[in-house]
């Protein structure tokens, strides 16, 4: 079996991480602001400090760049494993977990981006289209009345894993692997938002209602 797939594997993983690696908080803020994002607010290439940092629509197009490219990631991994069948587990995470890791550590970018969680929602939207909608019943309502980006992003990756479980058990499929990548996505992203974490627990975490 690994001398069929290794191939397509490495192929999804190096293209998966070129795509992850276009951090596109950084390139609309050099392009519309003629600055880094990363010299302002939480000094993190993402949505929510170029929310806080150049407003609503800079922020949009962030987001938009960011769940694009997980998605782009997964389809190029499909077309690289076409034929390759009776793999024990969906490629399309690998894709997301190197497109995540472009995200996080960008090649174009000093191997400094953001926190991940647009491209892991886009990743779990193309994988477990229950599970997403699952997390966003969950998680909308969370954000719409507590206002605090992290404290969201912190609980989807704790239900991350949890949900996809369920959701294995549910369609009669077997968990194992599933789960087990669906922990390693929660874990990065956990470590990424470990000073969130921190502040949530002080209760000095920043809000859209405090700004």
């Amino acid at each position: 079996m690994f001398f069929a797939i290794w191939k397509p594997l490495l192929f999804t993983a190096v293209v998966a991480y070129l795509l992850g690696s276009v951090n596109f908080a950084i390139i609309v803020s050099r392009l519309k602001e003629k600055d880094d994002i990363r010299r302002h607010g939480s000094g993190n290439a993402g949505a929510t400090n170029m929310m806080r940092t150049y407003g609503k629509t800079a922020a949009y197009m962030t987001a938009l760049g960011d769940f694009t490219k997980g998605l782009l990631a997964v389809a190029c991994c499909r077309y690289f494993f076409q034929g390759v069948e009776g793999l024990p587990f969906d490629p399309a995470y690998i894709a997301g977990l190197f497109a995540l890791l472009g995200h996080l550590y960008p090649l174009y970018f000093g191997f400094k981006g953001g926190k991940g969680v647009l491209t892991s929602l886009s990743i779990i939207f193309i994988v477990n289209p229950m599970v997403f909608v699952a997390l966003l019943v969950v998680l909308l309502p969370l954000l719409f009345i507590k206002k605090i980006v992290s404290l969201v992003s912190v609980t989807g990756a704790v239900l991350f894993p949890i949900f996809t479980f369920i959701s294995c058990v549910i369609m009669n499929k077997p968990p194992f692997y599933d789960t087990i990548f669906a922990a390693v996505f929660g874990i990065i992203v956990l470590i990424k938002h470990r000073s969130n974490i921190k502040r949530l627990m002080n209760g000095t975490e920043s809000s859209f209602k405090k700004k």
